[in-house]
Protein backbone atom coordinates (compact mmCIF):
# COMPACT_ATOMS: atom_id res chain seq x y z
CA UNK A 1 0.00 0.00 0.00
CA UNK A 2 2.66 2.29 0.77
CA UNK A 3 4.09 1.37 -2.61
CA UNK A 4 0.84 2.12 -4.04
CA UNK A 5 0.82 5.87 -2.17
CA UNK A 6 4.09 6.84 -3.44
CA UNK A 7 3.32 5.56 -7.13
CA UNK A 8 -0.20 8.30 -7.31
CA UNK A 9 2.14 10.73 -5.16
CA UNK A 10 4.75 10.77 -7.82
CA UNK A 11 1.89 12.10 -10.52
CA UNK A 12 0.40 14.87 -8.67
CA UNK A 13 0.08 15.68 -5.17
CA UNK A 14 -3.54 14.71 -3.82
CA UNK A 15 -5.51 14.75 -0.89
CA UNK A 16 -6.32 12.05 1.18
CA UNK A 17 -9.51 11.69 0.06
CA UNK A 18 -8.57 11.09 -3.57
CA UNK A 19 -5.76 8.63 -2.57
CA UNK A 20 -8.39 6.63 -0.81
CA UNK A 21 -10.35 6.75 -3.67
CA UNK A 22 -7.34 6.12 -6.20
CA UNK A 23 -6.50 2.91 -3.82
CA UNK A 24 -10.26 1.73 -2.93
CA UNK A 25 -9.15 1.62 0.78
CA UNK A 26 -10.75 3.33 4.31
CA UNK A 27 -9.29 6.35 4.87
CA UNK A 28 -7.95 5.02 8.11
CA UNK A 29 -5.86 2.85 6.30
CA UNK A 30 -4.44 5.02 3.87
CA UNK A 31 -4.42 8.08 6.60
CA UNK A 32 -2.25 5.46 9.19
CA UNK A 33 0.52 4.32 5.82
CA UNK A 34 0.37 8.52 4.89
CA UNK A 35 1.73 8.90 8.60
CA UNK A 36 4.75 6.09 8.32
CA UNK A 37 5.77 7.63 5.01
CA UNK A 38 5.66 11.08 6.76
CA UNK A 39 8.05 9.90 9.53
CA UNK A 40 10.53 8.26 6.98
CA UNK A 41 10.63 11.93 5.54
CA UNK A 42 9.48 10.53 2.54
CA UNK A 43 6.07 12.57 2.30
CA UNK A 44 5.08 15.84 3.46
CA UNK A 45 1.50 17.31 4.24
CA UNK A 46 0.53 21.22 3.53
CA UNK A 47 -2.70 22.82 4.73
CA UNK A 48 -5.04 24.16 0.88
CA UNK A 49 -4.77 27.44 0.46
CA UNK A 50 -7.83 26.90 -1.19
CA UNK A 51 -9.82 25.54 1.94
CA UNK A 52 -8.29 25.05 4.83
CA UNK A 53 -10.06 22.06 6.00
CA UNK A 54 -8.05 20.14 3.14
CA UNK A 55 -4.53 18.90 2.93
CA UNK A 56 -2.12 17.98 -0.17
CA UNK A 57 0.22 15.11 0.22
CA UNK A 58 3.49 14.85 -2.00
CA UNK A 59 5.96 13.15 -1.83
CA UNK A 60 9.74 14.15 -2.17
CA UNK A 61 11.31 12.16 -5.13
CA UNK A 62 14.93 13.38 -4.35
CA UNK A 63 14.81 11.62 -0.81
CA UNK A 64 13.32 8.77 -2.74
CA UNK A 65 16.23 9.17 -5.19
CA UNK A 66 18.34 8.86 -2.12
CA UNK A 67 17.07 5.88 -0.56
CA UNK A 68 16.88 4.39 -3.62
CA UNK A 69 20.60 4.81 -4.76
CA UNK A 70 21.73 3.92 -0.93
CA UNK A 71 19.98 0.36 -0.84
CA UNK A 72 21.42 -0.28 -4.59
CA UNK A 73 25.20 0.97 -3.82
CA UNK A 74 25.08 -0.84 -0.65
CA UNK A 75 24.31 -4.27 -2.67
CA UNK A 76 27.07 -3.30 -5.28
CA UNK A 77 28.58 -0.11 -6.47
CA UNK A 78 27.69 -1.03 -9.86
CA UNK A 79 23.78 -0.46 -8.51
CA UNK A 80 24.44 3.25 -7.06
CA UNK A 81 21.89 5.62 -9.43
CA UNK A 82 22.81 8.44 -10.82
CA UNK A 83 20.24 9.29 -13.33
CA UNK A 84 21.36 11.84 -15.64
CA UNK A 85 18.62 14.44 -16.35
CA UNK A 86 17.52 16.23 -19.67
CA UNK A 87 15.21 15.39 -22.30
CA UNK A 88 15.70 14.07 -26.24
CA UNK A 89 14.78 16.56 -28.65
CA UNK A 90 11.80 15.60 -30.26
CA UNK A 91 11.77 13.43 -33.77
CA UNK A 92 11.41 14.62 -36.80
CA UNK A 93 7.57 14.94 -37.99
CA UNK A 94 6.62 14.67 -34.36
CA UNK A 95 4.30 17.62 -32.53
CA UNK A 96 6.33 18.73 -29.87
CA UNK A 97 5.70 18.12 -26.41
CA UNK A 98 3.15 20.80 -25.02
CA UNK A 99 2.63 21.75 -21.25
CA UNK A 100 1.04 24.60 -19.86
CA UNK A 101 1.60 25.89 -15.94
CA UNK A 102 -1.77 27.48 -14.06
CA UNK A 103 -0.80 29.58 -11.00
CA UNK A 104 -3.80 32.11 -9.95
CA UNK A 105 -2.08 34.96 -10.56
CA UNK A 106 0.35 34.29 -13.09
CA UNK A 107 2.87 36.21 -11.48
CA UNK A 108 5.10 34.22 -9.27
CA UNK A 109 4.99 30.03 -9.39
CA UNK A 110 3.83 29.37 -13.07
CA UNK A 111 6.19 32.23 -14.28
CA UNK A 112 9.54 30.56 -12.78
CA UNK A 113 7.95 26.91 -14.11
CA UNK A 114 7.46 28.17 -17.67
CA UNK A 115 10.70 29.63 -17.57
CA UNK A 116 12.79 26.55 -15.91
CA UNK A 117 11.04 24.18 -17.79
CA UNK A 118 12.30 25.90 -21.34
CA UNK A 119 15.68 26.61 -19.86
CA UNK A 120 16.02 22.65 -19.16
CA UNK A 121 13.94 21.28 -22.14
CA UNK A 122 15.61 24.10 -24.78
CA UNK A 123 13.46 22.95 -27.79
CA UNK A 124 12.32 19.95 -27.48
CA UNK A 125 9.06 21.17 -25.07
CA UNK A 126 6.71 23.82 -26.24
CA UNK A 127 5.76 25.99 -22.76
CA UNK A 128 3.28 27.87 -21.82
CA UNK A 129 1.70 29.20 -18.40
CA UNK A 130 -1.70 31.55 -17.03
CA UNK A 131 -3.26 32.60 -14.32
CA UNK A 132 -6.80 32.68 -13.30
CA UNK A 133 -6.86 36.47 -12.06
CA UNK A 134 -3.32 37.46 -13.81
CA UNK A 135 -1.33 40.22 -12.19
CA UNK A 136 2.26 42.06 -13.24
CA UNK A 137 4.79 39.60 -12.73
CA UNK A 138 6.40 39.83 -9.02
CA UNK A 139 10.24 41.22 -9.31
CA UNK A 140 11.42 39.03 -6.83
CA UNK A 141 10.20 36.13 -9.25
CA UNK A 142 12.41 38.23 -11.91
CA UNK A 143 15.39 38.54 -9.25
CA UNK A 144 15.47 35.02 -8.29
CA UNK A 145 14.87 33.77 -11.83
CA UNK A 146 17.93 35.91 -12.96
CA UNK A 147 20.12 34.31 -10.11
CA UNK A 148 19.74 31.32 -12.13
CA UNK A 149 21.03 32.91 -14.74
CA UNK A 150 17.04 33.07 -16.96
CA UNK A 151 15.72 36.47 -18.08
CA UNK A 152 11.75 37.02 -17.12
CA UNK A 153 11.60 40.57 -17.15
CA UNK A 154 10.10 41.07 -20.41
CA UNK A 155 7.46 38.11 -19.39
CA UNK A 156 3.92 39.00 -19.45
CA UNK A 157 1.04 37.46 -17.74
CA UNK A 158 -1.74 35.88 -19.55
CA UNK A 159 -5.60 34.59 -18.75
CA UNK A 160 -6.30 31.19 -19.06
CA UNK A 161 -9.20 31.56 -20.92
CA UNK A 162 -6.39 32.23 -23.94
CA UNK A 163 -5.49 28.83 -23.42
CA UNK A 164 -9.14 26.97 -22.74
CA UNK A 165 -9.52 25.44 -26.42
CA UNK A 166 -5.48 24.47 -27.31
CA UNK A 167 -4.10 20.92 -27.07
CA UNK A 168 -1.54 20.50 -24.09
CA UNK A 169 -0.18 17.10 -23.48
CA UNK A 170 0.52 18.19 -19.98
CA UNK A 171 -1.32 21.40 -17.52
CA UNK A 172 0.35 21.94 -14.33
CA UNK A 173 -1.27 23.46 -11.54
CA UNK A 174 0.67 25.00 -9.06
CA UNK A 175 -2.39 26.64 -7.22
CA UNK A 176 -4.85 24.78 -4.70
CA UNK A 177 -7.30 27.92 -5.69
CA UNK A 178 -7.02 27.95 -9.79
CA UNK A 179 -7.02 23.66 -9.33
CA UNK A 180 -10.26 23.76 -8.44
CA UNK A 181 -11.41 26.33 -11.47
CA UNK A 182 -9.22 24.67 -14.00
CA UNK A 183 -11.41 23.86 -17.19
CA UNK A 184 -11.32 20.88 -19.22
CA UNK A 185 -8.55 20.95 -21.87
CA UNK A 186 -9.32 19.54 -25.30
CA UNK A 187 -7.08 16.19 -26.13
CA UNK A 188 -7.43 14.67 -22.65
CA UNK A 189 -3.69 15.92 -21.39
CA UNK A 190 -2.29 15.08 -18.43
CA UNK A 191 -3.65 17.14 -15.56
CA UNK A 192 -0.81 17.33 -12.39
CA UNK A 193 -1.39 19.20 -9.16
CA UNK A 194 1.69 20.92 -7.75
CA UNK A 195 0.74 22.00 -4.46
CA UNK A 196 2.94 25.30 -3.57
CA UNK A 197 2.41 28.32 -1.40
CA UNK A 198 2.29 31.92 -2.94
CA UNK A 199 5.45 33.06 -2.51
CA UNK A 200 4.23 36.36 -2.34
CA UNK A 201 1.85 36.08 0.69
CA UNK A 202 4.85 35.02 2.82
CA UNK A 203 5.38 37.80 6.00
CA UNK A 204 7.93 39.10 7.76
CA UNK A 205 11.21 41.60 6.91
CA UNK A 206 12.07 41.92 3.12
CA UNK A 207 14.96 39.50 3.42
CA UNK A 208 12.36 36.84 4.96
CA UNK A 209 9.62 37.47 2.22
CA UNK A 210 12.22 37.36 -0.61
CA UNK A 211 13.44 33.95 1.05
CA UNK A 212 10.05 32.65 -0.07
CA UNK A 213 11.08 33.22 -3.58
CA UNK A 214 14.10 31.34 -3.01
CA UNK A 215 12.63 28.37 -1.49
CA UNK A 216 9.89 28.13 -4.43
CA UNK A 217 12.12 28.41 -7.74
CA UNK A 218 14.38 25.43 -5.44
CA UNK A 219 10.74 23.48 -5.24
CA UNK A 220 10.03 24.01 -8.45
CA UNK A 221 13.22 23.51 -10.26
CA UNK A 222 13.36 20.10 -8.50
CA UNK A 223 9.74 18.81 -9.67
CA UNK A 224 10.75 20.26 -13.23
CA UNK A 225 13.67 18.11 -13.52
CA UNK A 226 11.48 14.71 -12.54
CA UNK A 227 8.72 16.07 -15.09
CA UNK A 228 11.27 15.46 -17.89
CA UNK A 229 11.62 12.38 -16.64
CA UNK A 230 8.07 11.77 -16.42
CA UNK A 231 7.74 13.46 -20.04
CA UNK A 232 10.88 11.36 -21.63
CA UNK A 233 9.10 8.23 -20.19
CA UNK A 234 5.81 8.93 -21.71
CA UNK A 235 7.31 10.06 -25.34
CA UNK A 236 9.32 6.74 -25.21
CA UNK A 237 6.17 4.92 -25.03
CA UNK A 238 4.63 6.94 -27.72
CA UNK A 239 2.44 8.82 -25.86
Amino acid sequence: MRWQLLSELARSDQQVRELTAALGEPQNLVSYHLSRLRAGKVVSMRKSSFDGRDAYYRVDLNRCGELLAAAGGALHPGLALSPPFGVRRTAQGRRPTSVLFLCTGNSSRSQMAEALLRDLAVDAIEVYSAGSHPKRVHASAVQVMRERGIDISSSESKPLSRFARRRFDYVITLCDRVREVCPEFPGDPEVIHWSIADPASEEGTERQRYAAFERTAADIEGRVRFLLHAIQHDTARGR
